[in-house]
C-alpha cells in the first residue's frame, strides 16, 4: 500500500478495531433506547460534558481543517487561525446566551426553532436549504478532500477505494445513532489530537534538522518564524493596488487579502461565519441539545479550549511545508495545490507514526461524515418526513427512515465526489466550504439572532430575510462589480491572476467575508423595517428566563480562561 509499512497498517487497523468495537459495545448497551427518536437523533440526557465537547470537535475538525486549513497555513500563515480562535469566542457566546433559548423552549432541530418562532413556511424552506447545503457542500467536500489526502499518502492509486471505505466506516458509526457517534467521538478526538500533535512535533523537528538548529521542536518553530516572518501575522494590511499579474509580488498579497481581508473581516463576515456555524447549525448544536444547561455549557466551553489549540495541529504543518518547500526540500509541491501541503509533511514521518497520522486524519473525516449524515437524517425525518409525508409514523418507523436518509445522503455525496463534479479540488478545500456556506449564512444568522433576541421580529420578515440574504450574497459575489465598479464606499474589488488546472486565470472579486458582512447588514435592516410594521411584541416571540443566564463558578472560570488565552495570542501575533 504505497509508502506504508507493516507497522503503519497495524496501527491504523488497531484504531479501526478499537473504534468499531467500542461503538458496537455502546450500541448493544443502549439497544432498547435506539428505537426511540430522541435517543437515536439526540442521545437525550446521556452525553457527559466531555463527550459533548469531544463530539463537537470531532464533527467540526475534518479534512476541511487538516487539508484545507493546513493548505491555507502554507499559503497565508497564522492569519487563518482566526477561524479557530474566534470560534472559541463564538462558543462562549452560544454557551451563555443561545443555549438557554434552545433548552428552555425544548428545541431539538433548527427547523423546529423556526416553526415555533416564525411559521411552517420558513421552517420548510430552511429544512430544504440545509439538506442541500449539508449534502452538496459539506458531505461532498469532506469525502473528496479526505480521500484525496489519504490517497496521496498511499501512492495515488486508491482514490475511489478510499472514498468507499470512508463512507462505509462512517455508515457503521452513524447507523447506531447519536449516542454511538457521541461516545466514539471521544476516541476519535483523542486519536486526532495525539496523531495531529505527533505530526506537528515531527514537522518542527524536521525543519530544525534541515536548518541545523539542533533538531528540537522549539528550535524548529523559531526557524519557521525566521524563515517566514510574513506567515506569523494575524492581520494583513490592505493592498494599495487593485490589480496584479501573476509574476508580481503584489499578486500574492491580493490573493491572501481576498481570503482574509485584514481588520475588516473582524467587523464583517468572521462573526457571521462563527456564530452561524456554532449556534444556528443542526450539525453542531445537536450534540448539546439533549443535555441540561450546565452540562451543555461545559461541553461547549471544553470544545472552545480545544479550538484554541487546533491551529497547532492543523495550521503549523502547513507553514512548515511552506518553509521546507521554499528552501527546496519539498519539490513534489512544485506547481501543485496548496491542499497537498499536509500530505507532503506526512511523507517525512517514520514508520508507525505515519499510520497514527493517517488514523488521526481518518478519525477526523469519519467523525465529520457521521455527524453530518446524522444531522441530515434528523432534519429530513423530524422536519419533513414526519410532518409532511407520514404524520402517523411510529418511533420505530422514524428511526428506520432516519437510517435510510443517512444511507441515501452518503450515496449521493459519493456520486458527486467520484469525479469531483463540483470542482472542490480546484477551488481549494477550505475556501470552497467557507465561500459556499457563506451564500446562506447571512440570511440564516439574521433570522436566528433577531428571532431569539428581538420580540418584534415577524414571520414575514424572516421569510424575506432568508431569501434576501441568499440573493444579496449571490449579488455581491457575482454581479456587484459589473454594476457598480471595482471601488465603492461599500467594498474594494481586487483583480489578480491565479493558476487553475495549469492555466492562468484573471479573477476580479470582492473578499467573500466582506460580501457576507454587507449581505447580513442589509438583510437585518430589511427585516427590522418589515417587523416595525407589525405588532410591538410578536405573539410567537420567546419569553426569556433571566435566571438561566446565571453561570456556575466552573463555567465562569472556563470562560475567563478562554478569553485570557485568546488575548495573549493576539497580543503576541498581531
Amino acid at each position: 500500500m504505497g509508502s506504508l509499512q507493516t507497522i503503519d497498517i497495524a496501527v491504523f487497523l488497531l484504531y479501526f478495531v478499537v473504534v468499531a468495537s467500542y461503538g458496537y459495545w455502546i450500541y448493544n448497551r443502549k439497544k432498547k433506547s435506539v428505537a426511540d427518536t430522541k435517543d437515536f437523533f439526540l442521545a437525550e440526557g446521556s452525553l457527559t460534558w466531555w463527550a459533548i465537547g469531544a463530539s463537537l470537535i470531532a464533527s467540526n475538525i475534518s479534512a476541511e481543517q487538516f487539508i484545507g486549513m493546513s493548505g491555507e497555513g502554507f499559503f497565508a500563515g497564522i492569519a487563518v487561525s482566526v477561524y479557530e480562535w474566534l470560534a472559541a469566542v463564538a462558543l462562549v457566546i452560544i454557551a451563555v446566551w443561545f443555549m438557554p433559548v434552545y433548552l428552555k423552549n425544548k428545541i431539538f432541530t433548527m427547523p423546529q426553532f423556526l416553526k415555533i418562532r416564525y411559521n411552517e413556511s420558513v421552517a420548510l424552506i430552511m429544512a430544504v436549504f440545509w439538506l442541500f447545503l449539508y449534502i452538496f457542500v459539506n458531505l461532498t467536500s469532506i469525502l473528496y478532500l479526505g480521500a484525496a489526502a489519504i490517497n496521496g499518502l498511499l501512492g495515488g492509486d486508491y482514490l475511489h477505494i478510499i472514498m468507499i471505505a470512508l463512507m462505509v466506516f462512517a455508515l457503521i458509526i452513524t447507523l447506531g445513532g447519536m449516542k454511538v457517534i457521541g461516545y466514539t467521538d471521544v476516541i476519535q478526538v483523542a486519536v486526532l489530537i495525539i496523531g495531529g500533535l505527533a505530526t506537528t512535533y515531527l514537522a518542527l523537528t524536521i525543519v530544525s534538522d534541515k536548518f541545523g538548529s539542533g533538531g528540537s521542536a522549539i528550535a524548529g518553530f523559531n526557524d519557521l518564524m525566521k524563515q517566514a516572518p510574513d506567515h506569523f501575522k494575524m492581520i494583513f494590511p490592505k493592498p494599495e493596488v487593485t490589480s496584479a499579474t501573476i509574476d508580481q509580488p503584489i499578486n500574492l498579497e491580493i490573493q491572501k487579502y481576498v481570503v482574509l481581508p485584514g481588520i475588516a473581516m473582524y467587523f464583517a463576515g468572521q462573526w457571521i461565519v462563527n456564530l452561524n456555524y456554532w449556534g444556528c447549525n443542526q450539525y453542531i448544536t445537536q450534540r448539546a441539545l439533549g443535555a441540561d444547561l450546565n452540562t451543555a455549557r461545559k461541553g461547549l466551553l471544553f470544545a472552545g479550549f480545544i479550538k484554541l489549540m487546533m491551529p497547532v495541529i492543523v495550521m503549523l504543518p502547513g507553514i512548515a511545508a511552506y518553509v521546507l518547500y521554499k528552501n527546496g526540500h519539498l519539490p513534489q509541491l512544485e506547481g501543485g495545490s496548496k491542499d497537498g501541503a499536509y500530505s507532503a509533511i506526512l511523507g517525512f514521518l517514520p514508520e508507525g507514526l505515519k499510520g497514527l497520522s493517517i488514523a488521526a486524519l481518518t478519525a477526523a473525516i469519519v467523525a465529520s461524515l457521521a455527524g453530518k449524515a446524522n444531522s441530515i437524517s434528523t432534519i429530513f425525518t423530524l422536519d419533513i418526513f414526519k410532518k409532511y409525508m407520514n404524520k402517523d409514523a411510529d418511533e420505530k418507523k422514524l428511526v428506520w427512515t432516519g437510517r435510510v436518509a443517512i444511507f441515501v445522503s452518503m450515496l449521493v455525496a459519493l456520486i458527486f465526489t467520484w469525479k469531483d463534479t463540483l470542482g472542490i479540488g480546484g477551488e481549494g478545500g477550505f475556501t470552497f466550504i467557507q465561500k459556499y456556506t457563506g451564500f446562506i449564512s447571512p440570511g440564516v444568522f439574521a433570522m436566528f439572532i433577531l428571532g431569539m433576541f428581538w420580540k418584534r421580529t415577524t414571520g414575514t420578515a424572516a421569510l424575506v430575510g432568508v431569501i434576501l440574504g441568499f440573493v444579496l450574497a449571490v449579488f455581491f459575489n457575482n454581479y456587484a462589480v459589473d454594476l457598480f465598479g471595482r471601488e465603492t464606499w461599500l467594498y474594494t474589488a481586487y483583480e489578480y491572476q491565479k493558476m487553475h488546472n495549469g492555466e492562468v486565470l484573471t479573477v476580479t472579486e470582492i473578499p467573500f467575508l466582506i460580501n457576507m458582512g454587507w449581505s447580513f447588514f442589509f438583510t437585518v435592516a430589511t427585516m427590522v423595517a418589515i417587523s416595525l410594521a407589525g405588532p410591538k411584541v410578536n405573539p410567537k416571540a420567546f419569553v426569556h428566563d433571566r435566571s438561566l443566564l446565571k453561570l456556575s463558578p466552573t463555567v465562569l472560570i472556563m470562560i475567563v480562561s478562554i478569553l485570557m488565552i485568546l488575548a495573549a495570542l493576539y497580543v503576541r501575533f498581531w
